[in-house]
């Protein structure tokens, strides 16, 4: 699709300084500009590129002055980053709107009803009962279980498994490869040693506004539900186990894993790789910081790091000693050299 920097500028309710008829086709990073494509300029370290780029459009901040002459339009607003970000924004759903109707071959069984501009990707299987919103984009290769329910303008990418009985709201997006409602890892410990595996007959339920990575796996329930809260954000490649709570608007960085039964509060932030042990309780506002191992609960405005984890500000000034130990080991055999030399000598 084309379009003048003239239209961009009204739907960022910006103003064009240069040619207002410039054509673009796509988006590009600015030191990668090329005739026809659209940049941005919000960092100042970039600010060379600008003389430079290729770019036929480039979204400045009002308050950015050339120091000499450039060849690019210019759409000057209050906020080139969030300006260009809602072009992002506007393309993508631009993009995806066009896609509506059901491809063949694909599979949906008895019962099962949907809302407006559906599209139903090649070789996707929909199973008994299953009750789909409208301008939901389930593209080829997905499976949904019986009895699912799927809110409007949800978004699940090639390849997304969602098992039965799971409930996903509204605006939410699932990646390729994820997989909702698998059995939870339960098994119950026999005499002989073996182990005998404990029915999973939970579901697990995905409020709205929720996006989920790729491959990332969410465990149904024992008995229950495995719940995420609107808002929440997960990155690729996590492990949620049975049972887990995870609270509105947290965020939840890759490779992290999450136990059995564990509730985790408001608004949290996760670094990647870490692994949060079963039946534990984190608070709201807490920050977890990349690579640690959380063993027991955390309040309330928390930040911590470690494995195990403690505060962040104890964790820094050990860091600093542990850099240092070698040094003060060296310190510490000095002195007992002395000690030692000054009883020799009485």
């Amino acid at each position: 699709m084309k379009f003048t920097a003239e239209q961009i500028a009204g739907i960022l309710e910006g103003d064009v300084v240069g040619n207002p008829q410039a054509i673009v086709s796509r988006l590009s990073k600015i030191e990668e500009g090329a005739e026809e494509s659209l940049s941005f300029l919000s960092n100042p370290k970039y600010s060379h590129y600008i003389y430079t780029t290729g770019a036929s459009v480039v979204i400045v901040n009002r308050n950015f002055t050339p120091d000499h002459e450039i060849k690019t339009t210019m759409i000057k607003v209050d906020d080139a980053y969030g300006a260009f970000t809602k072009l992002l924004e506007f393309y993508n759903e631009t993009k995806m709107s066009r896609k509506t109707g059901i491809e063949q071959p694909s599979f949906i069984s008895e019962n099962t009803t949907y809302g407006e501009n559906l599209y139903l990707g090649a070789f996707s299987y929909i199973g008994v009962n299953v009750k789909i919103g409208s301008n939901v984009k389930i593209y080829p290769n997905c499976f949904v279980g019986d009895n699912v329910e799927i809110g409007d303008n949800t978004i699940l990418f090639s390849g997304a498994k969602i098992s039965s009985e799971t409930i996903i709201g509204a605006n939410c997006i699932l990646h390729g490869g994820t997989v909702i409602g698998g059995d939870g890892f339960g098994f119950a410990p026999n005499p002989d040693g073996t182990y005998k595996k404990i029915p999973q007959i939970g579901n697990v339920v995905i409020e709205d506004n929720v996006d989920i990575g790729s491959c990332t796996t969410i465990d149904r329930a024992t008995m229950g539900s495995t719940i995420i809260r609107k808002g929440v954000k997960l990155d690729n490649q996590i492990q949620i186990a049975h049972n887990v709570e995870i609270g509105e608007n947290t965020v939840i960085a890759a490779q992290t894993g999450v136990a059995g039964s564990t509730k985790i509060g408001k608004n949290c932030m996760i670094g990647g790789q870490v692994g949060i042990a079963g039946h534990l309780v984190i608070g709201n506002n807490v920050r977890i910081q990349a690579q640690s191992g959380i063993g027991k609960n955390i309040h309330d405005g928390e930040t911590v790091q470690g494995s195990p984890s403690f505060g962040l500000a104890d964790y820094s000034k050990s860091y600093v000693h542990f850099k240092n130990l070698p040094k003060i080991v060296a310190d510490v055999e000095e002195i007992k050299k002395q000690v030692i030399k000054k009883s020799d000598n009485g």
